[in-house]
């Protein structure tokens, strides 16, 4: 579960909102209690916002531990051989993609990512690029600025696919089907499949079975908060 690299503060903008909110309530709830007693609201205030900032906690843990140990399980599933060319759609700060990295001594790791700071906080690719750097890969570790719906790389051409928190991001389901037609695109007859998120994976399975996938499944990933599901399949031959 250790990392020498930053991956970063997932949904930001929530977090400080919890956070933010939480906090204006809490004070809210003091000033009833103080200055208008009789009005009977501080005891709510006070409720919602302590439960306000337990959330703000728990989405910061998620982003600074959790995410990690899920990182770790999912990878270990995998049991990479170590010379496998590994994609990971959605990279941000490589959390993934730095992971699988380093278990690929005699291959090698792409990402790819549009860089919303609005998803993942200071999402760009040189931070990626420094957390391949600080943990000892970035010779082994390429990003490339593209959208998951069309990607620039070739039939084929990877043994493993993984994606953490990204696909979700995408609006519409039809380019959601897009993303994941895309995937199998890219991975190599019995190729395999590995995509955490926080929704639409029941989707994600669907449309790989339709794409003739087999051994499709979902697990839970109790690690992030909230708790997310791992969708994982196998190419066909």
């Amino acid at each position: 579960m250790t990392a020498a690299g930053d991956y970063g503060l997932d949904a930001p903008g929530i977090v400080r909102g919890f956070a933010f909110g939480g906090a204006a309530l809490v004070a809210a709830s003091a000033a009833i209690a103080f200055f208008a007693p009789s009005l009977g609201l501080g005891g709510a205030a006070a409720w919602m916002g302590g439960s306000f900032l337990v959330t703000a906690a728990l989405m910061w843990l998620s982003s600074r531990r959790g995410k990690l140990r899920a990182r770790d399980a999912l990878l270990d599933r995998l049991a990479l051989r170590g010379d496998e060319r590994v994609l990971d759609v959605g990279c941000g700060r490589g959390l993934l993609l730095v992971g699988a990295a380093r278990r690929v001594e005699r291959g090698s790791a792409v990402g790819i990512d549009l860089w919303s700071a609005k998803d993942l906080g200071d999402n760009r690719a040189a931070a990626t690029l420094e957390n391949a750097r600080v943990e000892g890969v970035a010779d082994r570790v390429t990003v490339e600025t593209g959208n998951m719906c069309e990607m620039p790389f070739d039939d084929a051409s990877f043994d493993v696919v993984v994606s953490c928190f990204a696909i979700h991001n995408v609006a519409a389901r039809e380019d959601r089907r897009r993303a994941i037609g895309e995937i199998a695109r890219v991975l190599k007859p019995g190729g395999r499949v590995a995509i955490q998120d926080l929704g639409r994976t029941g989707q994600y399975a669907a449309d790989l079975r339709t794409l003739g996938f087999r051994d499709v499944g979902r697990r839970l990933s109790p690690w992030t908060f909230p708790p997310s599901l791992v969708v994982e399949a196998t190419a066909p031959e």
